[in-house]
This record gives C-alpha cells, sequence and structure tokens, in this order.
C-alpha cells in the first residue's frame, strides 16, 4: 500500500499536549525523546555553535552593543526556548531582520554611553518578551496579518541596505558617525574620498566575504562562516595585525556567564521604547510563525502558533534579564540545524552549552578577530535577505502591493527602520478599508451559452430580463460601505434598459451586515416600494438571515423575499409577472 503524506498525519495522529506539558514541551520532547537521537543532537549543536557565536558577535555590533552581547543573547534564548518552544528544531537568537530596530531605538537615547545601550536594550527585549507573551496568552497571534509579504519585503528590502551600508565602513576599516542610511551613506563616501581605508581590514573583510559567499552557493554542508572566522582570526594573531596594521579586532571577552540584571531605564526611556518594541514584536512573530511552520510541515509535526508567539516572548523576556536584546527565530541558522541532523531542541541546549563553556574556560579565544569579519558576516546576511526579484514580481502581477512594498522600503531608508515600517502598516489598513469601503459589484445577466447569470460588463453577450435589476455585491455590508451600496444599487436601476419591478441582491458574498447597514437596507425597501419596487434576496448566508432576525428586518422585508438561489428567484418574477423564461 501506498503510504500517506506525513504531514497527513499530522491532524490524526498527533495528540496534543495536556497540563504542563502545554506550557512547557520539552517535558513531552524528553518522555519521547529516543536514544538514537542523542548523537544527532550533540553533532548538531557542535555544528549549530560553530554558527552562533560569529554571528551572535557581529549582530550585537550591528544594534550598537559590544560583541559579548551577542553571545549572551544567544545563549539564554536557546534555553528559554527549548523549554517553552513547540517546535523541535527552530533556532532562536540575535538576527538582521532586528539589528537594525534595535540600533535605531537605544543608539540615540544612549548618546554615547555605553552602559546605558546595554540597559535600554535589555529594556527593550522586556518588552518584547512581555508584548509577545501577552499577545499568545489572548490568541492575539491574527495581528502579524498587518504585515502582509509585500510589506514584510519592503521592510526587510530596507533594513538590509540600511544595514550593509552601516557595517561596510568596517570592512574599508574605518568608522562613521550617523544615525540614518542617508548619514552612513555619506559617512562612507566620504571616508573613501578622504584616503581613510585600512586596506589590511579591507582585504581581510572583503575576502572573508568571498569565502561565506562561495561555500554558501557550493556546499551547505561546510559552513563557511566558521572557515572565515577561524582563519581570520588565525591569521590576525600570527601577524599581529592589531598591533602593526591598526586593523580593529573584538578583544579579550569577559570571562564568565551573563549575570541576572534589571534593565533600569527612566520613564521617558520607557515610552520611547515601546513603539520600537511593537514594531519588533510584530516582525518577530510574524516571521517565527512562517518560519516554524515551514519546518513543522516539513518534519510532520503540528505548531501551536499561540505557544509559539509565548515561547518567543519568555525567550526575549529571559535574554533582557540576562544582560540581551531581542531575539526572533533564524532563517539562516535553523536551516543548518536541520541538515546537521538535529530532532530536538537539545540541539540548541548543546549549543548553549557550548558556547557557556567558551566564555568561561576561553574567552580570549577570538581576541584576534577582525572587526572587518563581523562586518562581513553582517553584510552576507544581508545580501541574502534581499527579495528584490519579489519586487519585481510584485510590479508585474500587482501593481498596488508594489507600490506598498515600495513605500515600506523608503520609509526605513528614509525616514528610519520604526518609522517606515508603521508607515507602511498605515498605508495597509488605509488600503483595506478602500477595498472595504468601494468592493465590486455588478449587475447580472443571463448568458445562454452558460445557461447560468454573470457580470455584464465582462459578458456582454449576457441578456437582461425586463422588468429585473440582478445586483451582486462583493464584500460584508458595514457602516463604512453602505452609503456606496445604496448609491450604487440606485444607479443599476437608473441604468437599467426596462422600468425595473424586481431589485434581486445576490447575495451570497456578503457576509456580515451591521446596525448601520441593516438601517440602511430598511430605507432602501422603503424607497423601492414607494416607487412599486419590491427588493428581493437570493443565496443570503443562514448566519446572515439570522442577523436581519436579530435586527427585526428578516419579516420586515418579507420571508417571501428571500430566496436559496439566483434561479429560483427568476423564475418566481417570471411566473408573478407572466413573462416567458429565458431559454
Amino acid at each position: 500500500m501506498e503510504e500517506k503524506n506525513p504531514a497527513a498525519k499530522i491532524f490524526v495522529h498527533q495528540s496534543r499536549p495536556r497540563g504542563l506539558s502545554k506550557w512547557i514541551p520539552l517535558i513531552e520532547t524528553l518522555s519521547n525523546y529516543k536514544s538514537d537521537w542523542v548523537i544527532h543532537d550533540i553533532i548538531a549543536g557542535l555544528v549549530l555553535t560553530a554558527i552562533l557565536v560569529p554571528v551572535g558577535m557581529a549582530y550585537a555590533s550591528v544594534s550598537g552593543l559590544p560583541a559579548i552581547y551577542g553571545l549572551y543573547a544567544t545563549i539564554i534564548p536557546l534555553i528559554a526556548y527549548a523549554l517553552f518552544g513547540p517546535s523541535k528544531i527552530l533556532v532562536l537568537g540575535p538576527d538582521s531582520a532586528l539589528a537594525g530596530l534595535i540600533a535605531a531605538a537605544i543608539l540615540p537615547l544612549a548618546a554615547g554611553n555605553p552602559d546605558k545601550a546595554i540597559a535600554l536594550a535589555g529594556m527593550l527585549a522586556v518588552l518584547v518578551g512581555a508584548l509577545c507573551i501577552l499577545a499568545g496568552l489572548i490568541k492575539f497571534g491574527f495581528i502579524t496579518d498587518l504585515l502582509s509579504k509585500p510589506i514584510r519585503i519592503g521592510y526587510l528590502n530596507g533594513i538590509a541596505l540600511t544595514v550593509l551600508i552601516g557595517q561596510l565602513p568596517k570592512v574599508f576599516g574605518f568608522s562613521v558617525s550617523g544615525n540614518n542610511f542617508l548619514q552612513e551613506t555619506s559617512g562612507l563616501i566620504q571616508g573613501i574620498v578622504n584616503g581613510q581605508i585600512n586596506w589590511t581590514s579591507c582585504v581581510i573583510g572583503f575576502s572573508c566575504l568571498l569565502v561565506i559567499l562561495g561555500f554558501r552557493s557550493l556546499t551547505s554542508r561546510i559552513p563557511g562562516v566558521l572557515i572565515a572566522v577561524a582563519g581570520a582570526t588565525i591569521i590576525s594573531s600570527w601577524l599581529n595585525l592589531s598591533a602593526s596594521s591598526g586593523i580593529a579586532v573584538v578583544g579579550p571577552l569577559p570571562q564568565g556567564l551573563p549575570q541576572f540584571q534589571i534593565p533600569l531605564v527612566s520613564f521617558e526611556e520607557f515610552k520611547a521604547l515601546f513603539a520600537a518594541a511593537v514594531a519588533i514584536a510584530l516582525v518577530s512573530f510574524a516571521d517565527m510563525s512562517t518560519l516554524s511552520r515551514t519546518f513543522a510541515l516539513r518534519a510532520g509535526h503540528k505548531v501551536d502558533s499561540n505557544q509559539e508567539i509565548i515561547a518567543l516572548g519568555a525567550a526575549n523576556m529571559a535574554a533582557g534579564f540576562f544582560q540581551g536584546f531581542p531575539v526572533t527565530s533564524s532563517a539562516s541558522r535553523t536551516p543548518v540545524a536541520e541538515s546537521a541532523g538535529a530532532k530536538t531542541q537539545i540541539t540548541g541546549l548543546v549549543g548553549a552549552l557550548c558556547i557557556a563553556l567558551l566564555l568561561i574556560f576561553a574567552p580570549n579565544l577570538l581576541k584576534n578577530l577582525p572587526q572587518a569579519v563581523l562586518g562581513a558576516v553582517v553584510i552576507c546576511a544581508c545580501i541574502y535577505l534581499f527579495e528584490f526579484h519579489v519586487v519585481a514580481r510584485l510590479y508585474k502581477l500587482r501593481r498596488e502591493e508594489f507600490v506598498f512594498s515600495m513605500a515600506c522600503f523608503l520609509g526605513v531608508i528614509s525616514l528610519g527602520i520604526i518609522k517606515g515600517i508603521f508607515i507602511a502598516i498605515g498605508l495597509a489598513l488605509v488600503a483595506f478599508i478602500w477595498r472595504a469601503w468601494h468592493p465590486y459589484d455588478a449587475v447580472l445577466g443571463h448568458v445562454d451559452g452558460l445557461n447560468s447569470y454573470h457580470d455584464i460588463s465582462r459578458h456582454p453577450e449576457a441578456r437582461l430580463i425586463p422588468g429585473l435589476v440582478l445586483f451582486r455585491w462583493n464584500a460584508p455590508l458595514f457602516f463604512a460601505n453602505a452609503e456606496t451600496f445604496l448609491e450604487n444599487i440606485l444607479r443599476a436601476v437608473a441604468d437599467a434598459p426596462t422600468p425595473t419591478k424586481w431589485v434581486v441582491v445576490t447575495a451570497e458574498p456578503i457576509t456580515d451586515v451591521d446596525t448601520t447597514a441593516a438601517d440602511m437596507l430598511a430605507e432602501l425597501d422603503n424607497s423601492l416600494h414607494q416607487a412599486g419596487m419590491d427588493l428581493v434576496f437570493a443565496e443570503m448566508k443562514g448566519p446572515v438571515k439570522d442577523m436581519l432576525k436579530r435586527y427585526g428586518l428578516f419579516n420586515r422585508l418579507g420571508v417571501d423575499n428571500f430566496f436559496p438561489t439566483i434561479e429560483q428567484a427568476v423564475e418566481r418574477y417570471l411566473a408573478v409577472h407572466k413573462i416567458d423564461q429565458p431559454d
């Protein structure tokens, strides 16, 4: 017998966790853990560590924090997600999609004070965690629908370009001052023109970039990041490039693990961080929900999206209280764990343990790692973050969504990351309201060849039945579009080639009628009745009829004026007015 699709078993054979296991999925994972998974999880954890260390340090630098805090923001979230996360292999940590948001939120408030930046980043993570936990508990995950794919693409393209420009000076071996894309671009150009390039740093940075991109293109099994980081660190140590060539290096890392610390900020700073926390939370669990579903379906598992958001919140909350900064799921490190053979979240725990051992016993191992390498790691991530081909596809297929994507992109690079994303969300909401306000409507006619009723604007051959207007409205009826519905249906009556006797609303697409719309229907019925016309409905859904009954409108319009199908309404009209039925 042919084996069924493994994903199809999700809804049949996988039972939902109960009791404590529902909130701490690691309990169920350990209770069902198989002995032959151990070696796979350990090997995958070791491979993952080789990526987690340089990437974590790089994204900390982009976020405006010392590199060590990228490792703090890696260890604790891995442990928290292993406890609370429903996904088997999802990897959380610092990410390029958030680095620019974090820097934009904390650096202006820190004003060059590194201790203040650390506290602000911690409080930002706590706020993000609290928002995510609250959203998960009240099952508010649907809010991510505000971030449509075109908006997310525009946002990610904007942040990728902003972060890439911000990291290029590090590769060239000099620094620039600036709080936005335009200032940093200007500083980069001035630095190059003024001859500030450190050619040793430049050669190392671009060589590492080629190594990372080359290995990523040739094979996913060999981590190019590890080879670039190890090679550059060995060469830098051997030639003492920090002293001989003046290149910037990471320097010695503090020994020991992150300490529990309540981030202290002023009330004004707290308010300033809140908008950034909302934006980070939206972006984080929108991307996380997509990524977790993808890998869950691939493995034949089911993921509780609300528990996923709670786990994301727990990871951020833990990061904030242990000297970290906001984190999210990683679309680059999760595939590494999967391809390395990860079976469960034990892989993440192994990765956290390895980083902890590094900080305890060998904190100086990476002290000669050039900062240019970290810049190359981030630039590589940004290159793969770009999705301009998708924007081009939007331009061809749906110009409206292309405009939204470009608005978000331009908003991010011109106004800043936080303002840009909220402007794009506002535009999307306006577009949604506009579509609901002015939905598509049509007058239907009988098409002989199809033996049914269709939009006369698309079927010029359709025949109108004398005295009958068949009007279709493709949206819910509510306060914003009730007046438009009234105007359009009266216009259809006025444009009819023969005096109208019946107006039939083909109501199958109407999924809701609010009180404003109900009053409008009563007004319409009165107006048509005074003009000698009847208002009739066909194909109205049962729940919508129930609403009309609650409003007292169903009986007022007439029980006999509601028909299950368009055909039955037409037959009744033809019989009442003794008109021959169309062939």
